[in-house]
């Protein structure tokens, strides 16, 4: 991608922002917190910089922004390990009011996530975990003011901590997609133990929970389809942004570890490390701006690169984790060190929306082979 200083203002203004108020210290603080993240900094990121509203369209109250600008953002974020709701928010809940066609609920909910004011994500998965629409088993009755939803959605994105849930149910017409505030009748969230302690995940249980069907009724599939493509690639984003860091954290040890009189950086085993992890990061880079690119200009191939570029960063920033703790040797393992956190979330993150032979299989599928 050519550079473009706007674009590099845009990286270095997060970049500062994130090291200023994103520190190991503070991620290590906000792991142990029930909310996961720091309403004051949340604040900041609306207020001071804008990016929840990065992407979105300055009628419903953002910057008006494209997936390029939010994929910086998200790179960024992944660099820190910054914890919270603005994925689920951001590019699960904003992407799916967008693509859903419903003008009522975009103008009701766009405004309050892009100032800051509003916690959202998609309860999409069940028991099974998988992110196939056809497998959608919660229920969606009609009932006074709306529907009801009787179900149990699993592994949620924040979904102990959002205001607004947009859960996917099935009707007669087909799987739909409704809205569900946080205070509703017969939810009850239950927060998850996590490999990843940075990333929260939730089970939600709806028992006639009372919602609000958002979008065409039955129209919830290609709606959900196209907002896990941009959740793929927008984690992608992520994905580069940590593998970059480790790869950094990698050389910098290698340059300072001094073993038999030498740094170990001059060692011919650890120079191959280094090497390799970093062509397949930049390998990785070059698929997940391409994807962010097409994203941007609506382009047929979006489906096809959302599922390369995750299935490749996600197995390259695993790589970058795995060597970065080789290269760290005894030190990589403890607990002190911030290895492990970048390890943790490089392999919660390879799960999430499926994982690389999930993708490749997609991609298969959707290339028609």
């Amino acid at each position: 991608m050519a550079a473009d200083p706007e674009l590099d203002d845009l990286r270095a203004s997060v970049r500062q922002f994130l090291a200023n108020r994103n520190s190991e210290d503070t991620v290590r603080a906000l792991m142990t917190t029930h909310a996961g993240y720091d309403e004051g900094v949340w604040k900041q990121m609306a207020q001071q910089l804008g990016l929840q509203g990065v992407h979105i369209p300055e009628e419903y109250g953002g910057a008006g922004f494209g997936h390029v600008e939010l994929g910086i953002v998200l790179e960024e974020m992944g660099r820190s390990l910054l914890g919270g709701p603005f994925f689920p928010t951001v590019v699960l809940a904003a992407n799916a009011l967008l693509l859903s066609g419903d003008e009522q609920a975009k103008r009701r909910w766009l405004p309050p996530i892009a100032e800051g004011n509003l916690l959202a994500t998609v309860a999409f998965t069940e028991d099974a975990g998988s992110w196939d629409p056809a497998v959608v088993a919660t229920t969606a009755v009609p009932a006074a003011g709306g529907h009801e939803l009787t179900g149990t959605k699993s592994f949620v994105l924040d979904g102990h901590t959002a205001g607004l849930l947009l859960v996917t149910a099935r009707t007669d017409a087909g799987v739909g997609v409704f809205a569900v505030d946080a205070d509703a009748r017969g939810l009850t969230r239950t927060p998850l133990n996590t490999l990843d302690q940075t990333r929260r995940q939730a089970t939600v249980r709806l028992d006639r929970t009372p919602a609000v069907l958002v979008g065409a009724d039955g129209g919830g599939t290609e709606v959900l389809t196209a907002v896990l493509d941009l959740a793929a690639v927008g984690l992608a984003a992520e994905q580069v942004g940590g593998a970059q860091r480790v790869l950094d954290m990698a050389v910098e040890y290698a340059k300072v570890r001094v073993q038999f009189g030498r740094p170990i950086g001059s060692f011919q085993a650890i120079k191959h490390k280094c090497a390799e992890v970093l062509v397949e990061v930049e390998s990785a880079r070059a698929a997940m701006q391409y994807a962010l690119w097409c994203a941007d200009e609506h382009n047929g191939e979006l489906p096809v690169v959302a599922c390369l570029a995750k299935a490749y960063c996600s197995e390259t920033y695993f790589r970058a984790t795995a060597e970065n703790i080789q290269v760290h040797g005894g030190i990589g393992f403890t607990w002190e060190h911030p290895a492990h956190l970048y390890f943790k979330r490089a392999k919660s993150s390879e799960l999430l929306f499926g994982d690389a032979a999930y993708h490749r299989e997609l991609l298969v599928h959707r290339i028609g082979i």
